[in-house]
């Protein structure tokens, strides 16, 4: 006999017990052939009735069939619990409660107290099994190319470089009671990659971060480190920072142009994601760094500028007198662990979309790198619960010092 823990095996031997039955032979002789016992029979004589639970066609591990469905109407008006009609049709609880939970809760059917006081779902089979048809019906349109206003709104976004996890989770902010204007992000990669289902323009996958029309496995970017004297190291910087309680902890590094003879500084703050770019049109060096760096503070509170934290690269040779400038204390990363800047590495992937690799980086003016940051800090960002960095900034500067960041972890 079949355990009741292992919902496959008693619908093949429901099945073969039905399929006997109509050939011919007695509940007891149908039993005995396929191997269950006596009240086993019994048990799915009382609960059929005497007709089959499930099809006698092809049977699926998988779906529920239209005979299953009814059983589960039946026993909801019997006011039998999720786990005694799970217990009937061998399946697991888990299932029927999804399958009463999908087609119980809409407007139509509102559900009804029992004697107890209990809400009841109101639950019909041929609906749940119209319903199931419809969803199994392939191919099925692109629901991009049948939704004109959804469609026009994720291009609006990926033409201002928004990832589409960003379009997907802003358009639920944007409109919480309009399940219409709902996407996920993987139907909008599927509309930019998969050929039949172009509901978007394919030359919006250069709005894309990699830029690229097909997917490829994430590569880790090399990244030379130099020893510097006088630094100090990553692990003497005050535990605030890490956890990113406290805002005013930042992150900082180049990114570098064709054959490394142009750059641009990038600092990232960790609470709010808040990115500054340090203009540099010549050379990189690090009286350049630390004449940028010198500018760049003074455009933000004094509070604001607790840390920050730089991989070994010789840019930043001269950061003792940043230091004893601006009071702002420099600790650097452990060599070849560009992960103890994951934030910073992070922004400088973004910013790639702005700035590709193999490009001469000095022809950007200042100008044109505020406005590459003002984009960059009005993306809603998913560590921020779709906040962008521009408003948790705002944020932070309208509460009373100090303040903490909600991110999510």
């Amino acid at each position: 006999m079949a355990e009741a823990g292992r919902p496959l095996l008693p619908r093949e031997l429901q099945r073969a017990f039905w399929l006997r039955v109509r050939s011919g032979l007695s509940y007891e002789d149908a039993g005995r052939v396929v191997g269950v016992a006596p009240r086993t029979v019994v048990r799915w004589v009382r609960q059929g009735g005497g007709m089959p639970m499930v099809e006698l066609g092809v049977v699926s591990g998988r779906y529920l069939s239209l005979a299953e469905r009814e059983e589960i109407a039946i026993g909801l008006a019997e006011r039998c619990s999720v786990r005694e009609i799970a217990r009937r049709l061998g399946r697991s609880a888990s299932t029927v409660s999804r399958e009463i939970k999908r087609n119980s809760a809409t407007r139509l059917y509102r559900s009804r107290p029992d004697r107890d006081g209990r809400a009841v779902p109101l639950y019909r089979a041929s609906l749940a099994q119209s319903n199931a048809d419809k969803a199994a019906r392939r191919p099925k349109p692109a629901r991009l190319a049948l939704q004109d206003r959804l469609r026009w709104r994720v291009q609006a976004g990926l033409r201002l470089r928004w990832s589409p996890e960003q379009i997907a989770r802003r358009l639920r902010q944007d409109f919480p009671d309009t399940p219409e204007m709902w996407v996920s992000h993987e139907t909008i990669y599927q509309s930019l990659y998969v050929q039949g289902r172009g509901a978007l323009r394919r030359k919006l996958t250069r709005c894309l971060r990699t830029g690229r029309a097909v997917r490829v496995p994430q590569r880790r970017p090399d990244q030379r480190q130099s020893r510097i004297p006088g630094m100090v190291t990553i692990s003497e910087r005050p535990a605030e920072a890490t956890d990113r309680a406290v805002p005013g902890h930042w992150e900082g590094d180049l990114i570098l142009g064709t054959g490394n003879r142009s750059a641009i500084g990038t600092l990232v703050e960790r609470s709010t994601r808040y990115v500054l770019l340090l203009h540099l049109p010549g050379q990189h060096t690090a009286d350049q760094i630390q004449a940028a760096m010198l500018d760049t503070i003074t455009t933000l509170p004094q509070h604001l500028w607790r840390s920050l934290t730089w991989d070994q690269g010789l840019e930043m040779a001269r950061h003792r007198e940043i230091t004893l400038a601006t009071g702002l204390p420099i600790y650097f990363c452990d060599p070849h662990s560009p992960r103890q800047r994951g934030t910073n590495e992070n922004t400088n992937g973004l910013l790639r979309q702005y700035f590709p690799k193999g490009t001469d980086l000095s022809t950007h003016t200042a100008e044109h790198l505020t406005h590459v940051a003002i984009q960059l800090n009005g993306r809603p960002r998913k560590t921020l619960n779709w906040q962008t960095p521009a408003e948790a900034l705002n944020q932070l500067l309208s509460t009373p010092y100090p303040t903490r960041v909600a991110t999510t972890p």
